[in-house]
């Protein structure tokens, strides 16, 4: 009995010590934030869970969005045993005495298992394999929680065998709830402290968190510190800045493509303090990085081009070395490229060569390819006359020989001039 009691005095001093997201975790499936189209009235994960009929499942989702929250609901509502695990630190070794006591439980009181094996993505192929036949017949079901895409980190035989379901960031609305109930609830929450949020300050956090519900409460958490310290009792923006560590940016559509083409236009112009302020504009507000290098990319060539043929290199290295090296710290290979793209010299040759060689397809006929330049290789082609006449440039002096390469509807149409192409 006293082993007893000093493990729930245990486990309730550890919950009131828990971090907010922790404390706030829901306790039925109506208190989920968001997900209403696989938690909402009469949807099929929610009636499986509250029949306790679920079948091996995978939850796939970015971080805080409610895959473990999920799991914990699925523990409290079935009567099969529940088994957690986390692929971080388990190992096939683990799984086995899973294994073993779901078959003796199972012979023992006819309860079957399920276990809930968090980040998946984590276990080898040859893990994954080892779950499959306790899946097969029916002695585990299986619950799986990843946040990288199934079809690349999930073996197929496992996915075959499961149901893929697909939670979605959270809305800024959902987040804004979550916020509100955090804020007010007084057994759980911040609501024993007498504090409120001001509005401005819950816009913010919400529409920083990137939809993680955990990540919008730990900064509402540290935010309701820094204004409990300061003796007052309103979180305010600046508290919500503070622990986001980030400066409140407008930054909606019509700013992402206004900044976005601002950003073009200061490279396009040779401003390299111009872009760089536009680029370090773009990263704060959360911008897709890669989007920023994908646009980098299409200006090396559009408007710098053969002025600089080096630039498509250093364009491209920076998008690569951004999906190798990750943020924060590609922000410098970025920042690089920003500025030799801006002080490259410029020349839109190759656009303009390409748009007078398409408007071209498109308005003249197109004509055959001519008879000399077609495949002579397979089986009778120099019967049907393919290839007749062409002349090697390899066996001529120099390397080059005076021929026709287009067909009679568009020869001699000059598209790239070297004389146009000099930089700018």
């Amino acid at each position: 009995m006293s082993d007893d009691l000093f493990s729930a005095a245990v486990e309730d001093r550890l919950s009131r010590r828990a971090p907010l997201a922790a404390r706030l975790r829901p306790r039925n499936l109506d208190e989920v934030v968001g997900q209403e189209h696989l938690l909402g009235r009469g949807r099929p994960l929610r009636a499986l869970i509250e029949a306790d009929r679920l079948s091996s499942v995978v939850l796939w989702g970015p971080p805080g969005t409610g895959k473990t929250t999920i799991a914990r609901l699925v523990a409290g509502a079935t009567q099969k045993a529940f088994e957690p695990l986390s692929a971080v630190t388990a190992g096939v070794k683990d799984v086995r005495e899973v294994v073993d006591r779901a078959r003796a439980r199972l012979g023992e009181r006819g309860q079957g298992t399920i276990m809930f094996l968090d980040e998946v993505h984590r276990f080898t192929r040859t893990q994954q394999d080892a779950l499959l036949p306790h899946v097969e017949e029916g002695l585990l079901v299986l619950v799986c929680a990843t946040t990288e895409n199934p079809f690349f980190s999930l073996t197929g035989p496992l996915l075959s065998r499961s149901t893929l379901q697909r939670l979605e960031p959270l809305s800024v609305d959902s987040l804004r709830t979550l916020l509100d109930r955090a804020i007010t609830d007084r057994e759980r929450g911040l609501g024993g402290d007498g504090l409120s949020l001001a509005p401005d300050a819950a816009v913010h956090i919400a529409e920083r968190s990137e939809g993680d519900g955990r990540h919008a409460l730990t900064a509402l958490e540290v935010a309701a510190a820094l204004c409990l310290e300061d003796g007052r009792t309103e979180v305010s923006l600046a508290d919500a800045e503070a622990a986001l560590s980030l400066r409140a940016l407008h930054y909606g559509d019509d700013e992402h493509y206004d900044v976005l083409s601002a950003f073009i236009k200061s490279m396009r112009g040779s401003d390299p303090d111009a872009a760089l302020y536009w680029l370090a504009r773009m990263l704060e507000a959360g911008e897709d990085p890669r989007l920023v290098a994908r646009r980098m990319v299409i200006l090396a060539s559009e408007d710098v081009g053969l002025a600089d043929p080096q630039s498509l290199l250093v364009a491209d290295a920076a998008a690569r070395a951004l999906e190798f090296v990750g943020l924060p710290e590609a922000r410098l290979n970025l920042a690089q490229a920003v500025i030799h793209l801006s002080l490259a010299p410029k020349s839109n040759a190759v656009l303009r060569a390409l748009d007078a060689a398409t408007a071209d397809v498109r308005d003249r006929p197109s004509g055959r390819v001519p008879a000399h330049l077609r495949d002579a290789h397979y089986p009778g082609a120099q019967r049907l006359g393919h290839g007749k006449g062409y002349r090697y440039p390899h066996d001529e002096p120099g390397g080059w020989v005076d021929q026709e390469y287009r067909p009679p509807e568009v020869a001699g149409r000059r598209y790239f001039d070297m004389a146009e192409d000099e930089p700018r």
